[in-house]
């Protein structure tokens, strides 16, 4: 056992998948790679009751998933990384749910501070939160301002965590917002001015800081978008996986960009033909 508490033959066996995962990164740069993907991360309360495990440890495996996933999106060379993680329809589960999932945030957006276990800092990868944000707890409100702040300056890639979002809920939001400044006294400067075009809108979309998604990934089996992205996702290559959100792997990701690279001229001519 070394110093750091990792066996050799663990070590051994990471530094082999690093190695293999260089190999086919290589041979994927090959053709074009996707800017952005974007995940449904379905699955990790079905995880937790086939793996036996306590309460909350389907998504505490989830969350591992995902820094996986951040990882190997990082390894390809893609920019940005998006996760529906918390639907605003969630809120309809047992109080106990709710509160076990908002305490498990934070727990772990304070390791990432607090320097325990800062993943996403080390990767140079910037977090931002997306969605409704009023509706989580005080305690979870303030972890991710604070997580927001603390990696605003990391350029390397960018993580948006879709949390207490839906689809529909950010557009009516970005509608609502671009009325209200179209109709501010001091924004009527000339005859027109007030009518609302779709740029004005997307301006104000939750997702307006990423371009659109040319993967959405979903696991568990599910072939509905689940009211995730949908203004965004008219030209995205939609890709489902019988694994639920734990189990996702490298090969995964893998297949999903080799099947993008497949459709990727097809999906260009229908993004130019827009």
């Amino acid at each position: 056992m070394e110093k750091d508490g990792i066996s050799k033959p663990a070590r051994l066996l990471w530094r082999l998948g690093y190695f293999l995962r260089e190999l086919i990164v290589s041979t994927l740069s090959v053709g074009p790679i996707p800017t952005h993907v974007a995940f449904i991360m379905d699955g990790n309360r079905r995880y937790g009751k086939q793996q036996h495990l306590n309460q909350g440890g389907g998504h505490v495996a989830g969350y591992l998933a995902l820094k996986l996933m951040v990882l190997y999106c990082r390894e390809l060379g893609i920019k940005y990384v998006t996760a529906y993680a918390f639907s605003i329809d969630n809120f309809k589960r047992s109080p106990e749910e709710v509160r076990c999932i908002m305490d498990l945030m934070v727990e772990k957006i304070e390791q990432e501070l607090s320097q325990v276990d800062n993943t996403f800092s080390r990767m140079g990868v910037r977090v931002h939160f997306s969605g409704k944000l009023e509706l989580l707890s005080q305690p979870a409100m303030d972890a991710v301002k604070r997580l927001m702040a603390a990696t605003a300056g990391n350029s390397k890639a960018l993580l948006t965590i879709c949390f207490a979002y839906t689809s529909t809920d950010e557009i009516v939001h970005a509608v609502q917002e671009t009325c209200r400044r179209k109709l501010a006294p001091d924004q009527i400067e000339g005859k027109g001015n007030h009518v609302v075009k779709v740029a004005d809108i997307e301006k104000h979309l939750y997702m307006a800081v990423a371009p659109e998604p040319d993967i959405i990934i979903r696991t568990s089996g599910g072939n509905r978008l689940s009211n995730f992205m949908l203004w965004q996702s008219g030209n995205s290559c939609l890709i489902t996986f019988s694994q639920l959100w734990p189990a996702i792997s490298c090969w995964h990701l893998v297949w999903a960009v080799l099947k993008f690279q497949r459709n990727y001229y097809y999906l260009e001519k229908k993004r130019k033909q827009m």
